[in-house]
């Protein structure tokens, strides 16, 4: 699969039977609904994760998704008072794509699910560990 902001291939990385692709070059995440609903449990809790996401008036540029190849729909995500940021969304419910960066903001909010299965699983591969005294 390529990557919709670079177009450089993705690599697949799978921690507990969940594969993410990512891009090496641009520090993207894809991750695809199948894996999301694997997360979160099913498909009625994963499409009611992505409906509940709101709709963003932007100017940044439409990407594609990379199973479509349809423009994406950006959405908010976060507290409409609070922190929020910006993601991509199939509008097929093919995915969600994370620019580099967006990922540790949004799970650091629990967004999600209430378990915190997403949080865990992602912030294990793509956020920083806190830093240990001696450790770099």
């Amino acid at each position: 699969m390529d990557c919709p902001v670079c177009k450089s291939a993705m690599i697949v990385l799978e921690l507990d039977e969940v594969e993410v692709d990512y891009c090496t070059e641009c520090e993207g995440i894809w991750l695809d609904a199948g894996e999301l609903e694997l997360l979160l449990g099913g498909a009625a809790q994963s499409d009611g994760l992505i409906q509940s996401f709101q709709p963003a008036k932007t100017d940044e540029k439409k990407r594609k998704c990379p199973i479509c190849l349809k423009k994406m729909d950006k959405v908010r995500i976060g507290d409409t008072g609070g922190k929020q940021e910006l993601i991509d969304r199939c509008g097929k419910n093919h995915g969600l794509w994370f620019d580099r960066g967006e990922l540790p903001g949004i799970l650091k909010m629990g967004q999600f699910d209430d378990k915190g299965r997403v949080q865990t699983l992602l912030g294990g591969l793509f956020c920083s560990k806190p830093d240990v005294p001696g450790h770099g």
